[in-house]
């Protein structure tokens, strides 16, 4: 239904479509130095997953060198590589954490 305003104007209604936030897949990343079981601990800690799917990400990661922890909005998946990379210098291991766009 169309609208005139002051002017004389006709004014269209319009529907407005808003994407979804782009999503961002939250990685662990191998080294040779981080102990799995501490990659098990952070996976259930910041991850909330349960100990054998924490484990089964842990094996991935030993194996092919990085594993998908989830995907999150941005501004979430930057605050869990913070916490995780935090979490891991606090307790003196160099296990890295990286988020990329899906």
């Amino acid at each position: 239904m169309a609208q005139k305003d002051q002017l004389g104007t006709i004014l269209e209604p319009r529907a407005s479509k808003t994407k979804p936030p782009p999503l961002y897949k939250v990685l662990v990343l191998n080294d040779d130095f981080t102990p799995m079981e501490f990659v098990v601990l952070v996976l259930q800690k910041f991850f909330e997953m349960s100990r054998e799917r924490a484990t089964q990400i842990m094996l991935k990661v030993h194996r092919e060198g990085m594993g998908v922890c989830g995907v999150f909005p941005k501004d979430i998946a930057a605050t869990k590589v913070d916490l995780v990379v935090s979490f891991a210098r606090q307790h003196q291991h160099p296990l890295q954490c990286v988020m990329e766009e899906t």
